[in-house]
């Protein structure tokens, strides 16, 4: 299992390695214990939440392992701290305090990000309102500090009070103008596609010599 790290991860990672959890993981346990971490950090970034996830990985990691789920959530913890130096509710702590830290400007801009999604769904080759405004958010998200659910919530909000309309409306909107005459072109071609196939054939047998 190969991962790519930054040169800041490479160091952190190379230190979780030799740490008293990671130094008695084997080359295939270590791999797979940090890739968890890593889906346990997007969770928290994108949600703020944690402890599902991590329950249901660590009974999924200590499934074919000689340790019990405990333990596992234990080197999962571990590692996390190692790679990331934060722990997992310390992480979330920052994302909550950082989201009520926001400021009228950081609120504007999360207005102009709801309203960039239009162009994007114009402008892009079958793209749902539902996959532009999640990767909106998310990208707001890493500029702010916040999750991505709290910097969705705070683009609706400003799209709300600004137009005096609901955003997922308007995406509703977006996706019927956009989006379902693009899928539809694409399905009839799909359609037409085997008929000229066919007559293509046909018409080969047509013109080959009789014998």
């Amino acid at each position: 299992m190969e991962h790519y790290y930054n040169n800041n991860e490479k160091e952190r990672v190379a230190s979780a390695r030799e740490s008293f959890s990671g130094r008695l993981l084997t080359d295939a346990q270590f791999g797979e214990a940090m890739a968890i971490t890593g889906i346990i950090e997007r969770e928290i970034k994108r949600a703020g939440a944690f402890k599902e996830k991590l329950g249901d990985y660590a009974h999924a990691f200590a499934r074919t392992e000689r340790f019990d789920a405990m333990k596992a959530e234990t080197i999962l913890r571990d590692l996390f701290k190692e790679r990331t130096g934060q722990t997992m509710n310390q992480m979330r702590e920052s994302l909550i305090e950082r989201e009520q830290a926001i400021t009228d400007d950081q609120r504007q801009q999360a207005y102009q990000y709801a309203c960039d999604i239009g162009d994007m769904i114009e402008q892009g080759n079958k793209l749902t309102f539902h996959r532009a405004c999640a990767s909106q958010a998310q990208t707001l998200a890493g500029e702010l500090g916040v999750t991505d659910v709290a910097a969705r919530r705070i683009m609706s909000e400003e799209f709300n009070a600004a137009e005096g309309s609901q955003l997922h409306e308007w995406g509703k909107e977006l996706d019927e103008q956009f989006y379902r005459p693009q899928v539809e072109a694409e399905k009839s071609q799909r359609e037409q596609e085997p008929q000229a196939r066919r007559q293509n054939r046909t018409r080969t047998r047509q013109r080959a010599p009789s014998r």
